[in-house]
């Protein structure tokens, strides 16, 4: 058994992780304001370096994981220090509403979560169901959406209603609509596709479910730092959203919108401190009086201070760039894959829509002659971090671009790819 000396030992001199051997930890850096009489590649260099990404490897994989910039990891690091030295853990009031006023929604109908999971179980278990309802999903759900959705359907009978995305926006809509019963309660799909990143019609979706009385129920991760996001704009009841990926916030933090007029509809089967109206353990019997009058009946036990400093940073790092600009270049890089990928279309199969509108940050392929696995353990070991993509039996690779990324890179990803197809 390690003794507690080996393990403070082990901790002052740094643990080499599995995987990780021979990456150089980021140099401290000072944080400086973006330019914005910065053009091209120039300005997005300089964004570049807000980051502390190793230049080891290429980082393609930020629809699992979002690394922080440099003002993330100060305010982390600042809120910590200040809550250890003083013992006063502050409040998430502020930033529960800097927040809000990021993702173009009330303060009141926005609930702290701790990642997406979290928020989608909350809508799966809160929208009042009997057996036989039905809820419409996809095949391309992540384990987070799907799981949530099937407990419910084993528990309650639920039926759910398992369609396979179309390639295009109009035909999603469509055939959306066609799915459409009388029995038919809620449609619960992803803003993204995980597996492909198809982008679906969110808007136009809630309108007709609205319109039907159909509850959307929308699984976020995939929305929150690419899109120029406004959630009161977008029109749906329900959005579990997430700020540790395309956000670039602390992982451990996330959200869930629940629309103003949909709230008394939820029912919070979880519920602690701030949730309630007032309770009394010692009337006769017991009581708890109510739920307050907004979504953070949803947020229940303790909030980390940090983490949510951590997300208002992000949230100030994309606003100087520019939600706009920033959505704007992630759609170029996503093209320039996509584009770079037909050029080897004899060697691979692009599994993503080809609609520009219906992607916005990820692509996925397979390899025509050799697995997904080979070629994805190959470009693994050249130096670049993608994701395989088991799931939805898509058996395919995705790549995942964001604002750190450049086109240079692309290129190397692309002859890198070609010499591994062979």
């Amino acid at each position: 058994m390690t003794s507690r000396r080996d393990f403070i030992q082990k901790l002052s001199t740094g643990i080499a992780l599995p995987g990780l051997v021979g990456f150089a930890p980021a140099k401290e850096h000072i944080s400086q304001k973006i330019d914005q009489n910065l053009s091209g590649e120039d300005f997005w260099s300089q964004v570049r370096a807000q980051f502390p990404l190793t230049k080891d490897r290429v980082y393609m994989n930020n629809g699992t994981f979002g690394p922080a910039p440099y003002p993330v990891q100060k305010a982390l690091e600042s809120s910590l220090l200040e809550i250890n030295t003083s013992g006063e853990y502050g409040s998430i009031d502020r930033e529960r509403e800097l927040l809000a006023t990021f993702l173009g929604t009330k303060t009141s109908e926005l609930s702290l979560t701790h990642n997406t999971t979290e928020g989608i179980n909350i809508m799966a278990w809160g929208v009042s169901l009997e057996k036989g309802d039905e809820v419409i999903v996809t095949d391309q759900d992540h384990v987070g959406n799907a799981v949530p959705w099937l407990n419910r359907a084993k528990i309650d009978g639920v039926v759910l209603k398992v369609f396979s995305p179309a390639v295009t926006q109009a035909e999603n809509l469509q055939l959306i609509q066609s799915l459409v019963t009388p029995k038919t309660k809620v449609i619960a799909i992803p803003h993204v596709t995980c597996t492909t990143g198809l982008v679906f019609p969110i808007k136009e979706i809630s309108e007709f479910a609205r319109s039907r009385g159909i509850i959307t129920a929308i699984d976020g991760a995939h929305g929150a730092g690419i899109f120029d996001l406004d959630l009161g704009k977008l029109g749906c009841d329900l959005y579990a959203g997430c700020c540790h990926k395309w956000l670039l916030g602390p992982s451990g933090t996330a959200f869930l919108y629940v629309r103003e007029g949909i709230l008394d509809q939820i029912r919070p089967l979880h519920i602690g401190a701030g949730g309630d109206t007032g309770w009394d353990l010692f009337s006769n019997p017991p009581v708890l009086a109510g739920y307050v009058a907004t979504a953070h009946r949803f947020d229940y036990g303790t909030q980390s201070t940090s983490l949510m400093k951590g997300v208002s940073a992000a949230a100030a790092f994309h606003l100087e760039i520019g939600k706009e600009k920033i959505e704007s270049r992630v759609r170029e890089l996503n093209q320039y894959v996509f584009d770079g990928l037909t050029d080897l279309k004899d060697r691979l199969d692009i599994l993503s829509p080809v609609e520009a509108q219906s992607r916005i940050a990820m692509v996925t392929f397979r390899p025509k002659n050799t697995t997904y696995q080979a070629v994805g353990a190959e470009l693994g070991k050249r130096g670049f971090r993608i994701r395989q993509v088991p799931e939805g039996r898509v058996d395919g690779i995705r790549i995942s671009t964001h604002i750190y990324n450049s086109k240079a890179e692309i290129d190397q990803f692309l002859r890198v790819l070609l010499e591994t197809l062979g």
